[in-house]
């Protein structure tokens, strides 16, 4: 059965790669993954957010990329180092810190993609996400972080587990299987989507055979970062379901359903 998080209205389905920071946003200092980021991909008629946690030293998971703040502050600092209130501080003129639960009740009409950048983010992401799953997608490129994550959702004793993306040795599992015409039923076990590049350096991830396996046992594909109109349109012909776009506003003039 499909899970909620994919309902069957809503098909390419437009992913707004840490929210969308538009020519005008950037201009003022708008930063990704951040509350004016969401809101101008919701503003942009977005219904998914793909984003990503870390920790802070206080043990709140919030809604930033990077294991440290250098590339968006010049700040060398790991991002568990550094206190809450200080990165609300750091964040406050550029869009605004989000914690997880403060995205999920600031944006109740959005769908979370949430990528778990860190294993310390897993048992605390338990009691946040468990209210939530039906419109939650917990992904990592770590395996062992999104059944971690999973397995602390369920600890809560919710009865609906969030939809989940596989990890990397999942992706090349099914790759491999597929190529070979194996089942990748084990493989694909509690997957929902897989996310993934169209290419990683000169191996092609998506292929024919891949897009086929996972449609056969009802798991989506989407690819990401897909950010020319072109390509969005070639890839949906080609029936993936899914894009992760750095720009979601035009994406969704390109490829949404009107």
């Amino acid at each position: 059965m499909t899970h909620p998080f994919f309902p069957s209205s809503i098909h390419p389905r437009v992913f707004a790669h840490r929210g969308l920071v538009t020519e005008a946003g950037a201009e003022s200092g708008v930063w990704e993954n951040t509350a004016a980021a969401f809101a101008a991909a919701h503003a942009a008629g977005v219904e998914y957010i793909e984003t990503d946690c870390q920790v802070t030293a206080d043990g709140d998971v919030v809604l930033v990329h990077d294991a440290d703040l250098q590339r968006l502050a010049g700040d060398p600092r790991a991002v568990n180092t550094v206190r809450t209130r200080e990165l609300r501080e750091l964040f406050a003129d550029h869009g605004g810190l989000l914690t997880v639960a403060e995205a999920l009740s600031s944006f109740p009409e959005l769908r979370f993609n949430i990528d778990v950048k860190t294993a310390a983010a897993t048992t605390l992401l338990g009691p946040v996400l468990a209210p939530h799953t039906h419109r939650v997608l917990v992904t990592s490129f770590s395996d062992g972080n999104r059944r971690a994550t999973v397995e602390a959702v369920r600890r809560t004793g919710v009865s609906l587990r969030p939809a989940t993306s596989g990890g990397s040795r999942t992706i090349a599992a099914l790759r491999t299987l597929s190529s070979l015409h194996l089942s990748p039923a084990r493989a694909l076990r509690e997957i929902d989507a897989l996310q993934i590049p169209e290419r990683h350096r000169a191996l092609a991830v998506l292929t024919p055979a891949l897009l086929r396996a996972a449609h056969r046992h009802g798991v989506e594909v989407h690819v990401w970062t897909v950010n020319e109109p072109e390509d969005m349109k070639r890839l949906v012909s080609a029936g993936v379901d899914g894009l992760v776009s750095d720009r979601a506003d035009v994406a969704v003039a390109t490829v949404a359903p009107q």
